[in-house]
């Protein structure tokens, strides 16, 4: 999955509006964005990519492009 899907794949699901670039802005950043949003990404992102993700590792990351990366490696 590229940046840009990811983006998209958020912004169309989650009702956030972002683009590429806002996946290095920190969560506080983020207009929109709560606690909540992460539970619900995590649910999200395990249902469009093959493995199990951790939710401790989802509750350790500061921003988009973490949990990019956490999706991606």
């Amino acid at each position: 999955m590229t940046k840009s899907a990811f983006a998209t794949l958020i912004s169309d699901e989650m009702g956030l509006d972002i683009v590429e670039d806002d996946l290095a802005l920190s969560f506080d950043e983020l207009p929109g964005w709560d606690s909540v949003h992460l539970l619900s990404m995590l649910t999200l992102l395990e249902k469009h990519v093959t493995k199990s993700l951790s939710l401790p590792d989802f509750l350790e990351a500061r921003s988009l492009g973490s949990i990019y990366e956490l999706v991606t490696r």
